[in-house]
């Protein structure tokens, strides 16, 4: 499936993220706390509520638990599946694998896909930071060597091209609003980017049970991160947020049209006029997104897709509410 982006925008953009940041996540901060501070109740509330580490009370085995989470000794007395319950953590660590690599430079609706990026990382930070939890990020820019993880207080440094950096988790709005800036001042550079080397630094070094959050496209091959998701969905609850554009899924009927890959500069012309070609890329991209789903579920990462096209607020909402129901109800996928 090529990752192509047509050469020419349908319709005048504004300036760069990166140029106008500030007044960005001024919006984004506003929108997300009257969304989800509406729907969205509890101090301790994430996009994966968290199971913890302190032991509650026992109840019957239902389909989808944790069997990591079997009370034997109940089960023993009363010949009746039992799970331990588990009070949750009051101070949640929460990691976000931020793909910024030059295909998420692309948007044909609403937003670019980078911007969606930016507004999914902005409403995890708004779930997560409070009550003293903590949160980090390594982003992931293109090819390159890694960067060594960094310090730093209020504003951090922005990300050099080119590279994986590491942001440390940091519990504040202040230090909070600081890795946002710094997110969305972070500037996506040509060049295919290693999404499996951006998920394994969250594996290295091991840190505490929490929560890790990758925001991708998932457009690299999946044999490239599906090991590292599943060696880190051993140690933490994992959410995949799957960014997406429409003509990523079918092609308009448009006549010849120019379109380039973002992340090698190949460029090519498509007669989008052949109902074939567009039933074959139909095709192809249903095959793709598929298999991304396949090797997500396999992994046993919770799955959330955002389209470029859609209010991506609220289908973070829906999704966090179909997440707390089906706990309630005993599945947790």
């Amino acid at each position: 499936m090529a990752r192509a982006a047509a050469v020419t925008s349908p319709t005048p953009r504004p300036a760069p993220l990166a140029d106008r940041s500030e007044a960005v996540l001024s919006r984004l901060q506003l929108l997300v706390t009257r969304k989800l501070d509406g729907l969205l109740q509890g101090d301790y509330a994430g996009l994966l509520p968290g199971p913890g580490s302190e032991a509650g009370e026992s109840r019957e085995y239902r389909p989808g638990d944790d069997v990591r989470r079997m009370d034997w000794p109940v089960t023993a007395r009363t010949t009746t599946p039992h799970v331990r319950r588990t009070v949750a953590d009051r101070e949640l660590e929460t990691w976000l694998a931020l793909d910024l690599s030059a295909s998420l430079d692309f948007g044909t609706g609403q937003w670019l896909k980078r911007e969606v990026v930016v507004a999914a990382a902005a409403a995890i930070t708004h779930l997560t930071v409070r009550g003293g939890n903590r949160i980090g990020a390594v982003i992931g820019t293109g090819g390159g060597a890694s960067a060594p993880a960094r310090r730093w207080r209020g504003t951090p440094p922005l990300a050099g091209p080119g590279v994986l950096t590491r942001l440390p988790a940091r519990s504040g709005r202040k230090e909070a609003q600081g890795l946002l800036r710094t997110v969305a001042g972070t500037t996506i550079q040509p060049g295919r980017g290693d999404l499996g080397a951006l998920i394994e630094m969250l594996n290295r070094p091991p840190r505490r049970r929490g929560v890790a959050v990758v925001v991708s496209d998932f457009l690299s091959p999946a044999e490239q991160w599906a090991r590292p998701l599943r060696k880190l969905r051993v140690r933490h609850d994992v959410l995949a947020i799957e960014v997406i554009d429409p003509r990523e899924l079918e092609l308009p009927d448009v006549g010849v049209l120019p379109v380039v890959d973002p992340e090698t500069g190949e460029l090519h012309e498509v007669q989008t006029a052949d109902p074939r070609l567009r039933q074959r890329y139909a095709d192809a991209a249903a095959a793709q997104r598929a298999t991304i789903a396949a090797a997500l579920r396999g992994a046993g990462a919770a799955h959330l897709r955002l389209r470029t096209d859609r209010d991506w607020l609220l289908d973070m909402v829906r999704f966090v509410a179909a997440q707390r129901h089906a706990r309630t109800r005993g599945t947790t996928r």
